[in-house]
């Protein structure tokens, strides 16, 4: 199993985006019994909300659901659970970096490491902004987790080979 955590600021936006995408992503591939997905916010601003309306309405256009999603906070408990853990900018990488144990450091990545057409290092927020800003939240995670499947296709192969 392939424990994958997706994390922004508040858990309403760019993270449960990425989860709902990635959850989609997942299961047309077959691998939903091979990959856990969940998603978490490096801080408890929204913690027990659903994601922002916009987020959710962007998605849905997108053929994503995010409304069974609830915004939760990164906890210790994190670190040793999953097998990635990936920010959606500096700052939260830098959050995570200061709050994970040196054993489990190795975890942590941005998403945008995996993208294969944005050369964008980060996704940007797009709380502050209008409704495009979503969009390209889609955009920009759609292409991490279509280089991110690979990855953990090949974790699944190699596991289950062994």
């Amino acid at each position: 199993m392939t424990k994958v955590l997706f994390v922004c600021m508040g858990n309403i936006c760019r993270s449960p985006t990425a989860e709902g995408v990635f959850r989609k992503m997942i299961r047309d591939a077959g691998l939903q019994d091979v990959v856990q997905i969940d998603s978490a916010g490096t801080h408890a601003y929204h913690v027990g909300e659903p994601p922002d309306l916009r987020a959710q309405q962007a998605a849905r256009r997108r053929g994503y659901e995010l409304d069974d999603l609830r915004a939760r906070q990164v906890n210790q408990d994190d670190f040793r659970d999953y097998d990635l853990i990936l920010a959606m900018d500096w700052e939260n990488l830098a959050l995570l970096q200061q709050q994970c144990p040196r054993a489990y450091k190795h975890k942590l990545h941005l998403l945008m490491r995996f993208a294969g057409e944005h050369d964008a290092a980060t996704v940007p927020d797009p709380y502050y902004g209008g409704p495009e800003g979503f969009n390209t939240v889609l955009d920009y995670v759609e292409d991490a987790c279509q280089g991110l499947i690979e990855v953990v296709r090949k974790r699944a192969t190699m596991y289950a080979a062994a």
